[in-house]
């Protein structure tokens, strides 16, 4: 577990194959998916490092060539900041994770912050995976293909939320 997740998210893509490793495992034994749960935060905060480490040594140059709207990711990393990796690590696909990880590289983000808002983020993610494995069972497959629209709605309204919890904080130290 701590290995596939090191990989996919060090960058080579498995789409949601730790997800559903981690549900398959809390299907068979609650507390063997708390432990998938556990090892996948700590594989993908690795994995998530050494592509921010990658960031910084070049990773701006890479943005410019490769991604159409670098301009755009640079803007709203700069105006909400380690948010931008929050919500993509949070949620299951489709949003693009490696590139806002990149993004924070490139962008000189704290080390330490970015590691505690991937750890956070995958936490909260493989943790929810496991317990909704371990609570429904055989169900939980269904659950997320027909919620995991509303689990992206929740992860964006949670970003609405701490942005504008930003930007009431920025007002009252007087920052624009």
């Amino acid at each position: 577990m701590f290995l596939l997740a090191a990989v996919d998210s060090g960058g080579i893509p498995l789409p949601v194959g730790v997800d559903l490793l981690v549900v398959a495992l809390a299907l068979e034994d609650a507390g063997a998916g708390l432990l998938g749960a556990a090892l996948a935060t700590a594989g993908s905060t690795l994995g998530c490092l050494f592509l921010y480490q990658v960031g910084r040594k070049g990773g701006e140059v890479y943005l410019d060539r490769k991604v159409r709207r670098a301009g755009r990711f640079r803007a709203w990393y700069h105006r909400y900041g380690l948010l931008t990796v929050l919500v993509p690590v949070l949620v299951p696909a489709p949003l693009p994770t490696k590139i806002f990880v990149l993004l924070a590289g490139a962008m000189n983000a704290s080390r330490a912050g970015f590691l505690g808002v991937v750890a956070a983020g995958r936490a909260m993610r493989y943790g929810g995976l496991a317990w909704l494995g371990g609570e429904l069972g055989e169900a939980s497959s269904g659950f997320l293909r027909d919620h995991g629209w509303w689990m992206v709605a929740g992860a964006l309204a949670l970003f609405a939320l701490m942005a504008g919890a930003l930007r009431l904080v920025e007002r009252r130290r007087g920052i624009q």
